[in-house]
């Protein structure tokens, strides 16, 4: 799978947080799934989105990650932005939040892969 979309920012607005697409990448194309898995190789998190040939990938690098904890500390799932568009990321806070525990500790995703994901979601681990 080749990486479609890279988000390295997003903002905090009051409750709300939103990742930001560059306006130079395509329109994200697909059903969001609720789904997300890893690319340990380089270092993000992916939320996968359905088209009828297959998925699409919204690569989350450790640019946003400080954002995903604060999704893990709030009661509502981000949205992704793409220059007037928004697209809900409906079992974006769910599926995160099984995958840093699973990673914790486990060194199948990869030593420096799992050690980032120690450190960046520290608060959310204790």
């Amino acid at each position: 799978m080749s990486i479609q979309n890279q988000i390295d920012s997003g903002i905090r607005d009051g409750e709300k947080i939103r990742f930001l697409l560059a306006e130079t990448a395509g329109q994200p194309q697909g059903v969001p799934t609720g789904k997300m898995i890893t690319d340990s190789d380089d270092l993000s998190f992916v939320y996968l989105l359905e088209v009828e040939e297959g998925y699409r990938q919204l690569h989350f690098t450790q640019a946003v990650w400080p954002l995903m904890v604060d999704v893990l500390k709030s009661d509502i799932d981000p949205v992704l932005v793409w220059k007037d568009e928004v697209m809900a990321l409906p079992g974006f806070k769910d599926e995160l939040t099984m995958l840093i525990y699973n990673i914790e500790g486990n060194d199948n995703y990869g030593e420096v892969f799992s050690s980032a994901v120690e450190q960046a979601f520290q608060d959310i681990l204790n």
